[in-house]
């Protein structure tokens, strides 16, 4: 099923003024997006945001994907547009994470042990 890559701007330094921008700005083009490309999972873009900010991006992500499902829903925090491509590649392979807000760097997961 192919990926629909939903970017979110910047939001504001205050994690409740954030969580009140997207719910009430952004939420509904999401939704609108989501509906007009039914059948693809779901990827959003956040961009970096200290992790006080977790909380409300991972409950959000975490019902979109409850209410979106057998489509998967997840959200990814970066700017950084190569761990962004890379992490998509791996979502893409990833079939059963949903649900899930993966921060992001450029310095990659390292090796396996």
């Amino acid at each position: 099923m192919p990926t629909l890559r939903i970017d979110i701007g910047e939001s504001p330094a205050e994690p409740l003024a954030a969580a009140a921008e997207f719910y009430t700005v952004d939420l509904p083009e999401v939704l609108d997006d989501c509906d007009i490309h039914s059948q693809h999972d779901v990827v959003i873009v956040f961009t970096p945001a200290p992790h006080e900010h977790r909380g409300w991006r991972l409950a959000a992500i975490q019902q979109l994907a409850r209410d979106m499902a057998p489509r998967r829903v997840n959200a990814l925090g970066s700017n950084d547009p190569d761990a962004i491509a890379a992490a998509l590649v791996w979502l893409d392979r990833a079939a059963g994470v949903t649900g899930q807000v993966f921060d992001l760097d450029s310095a990659g997961a390292g090796s396996v042990v």
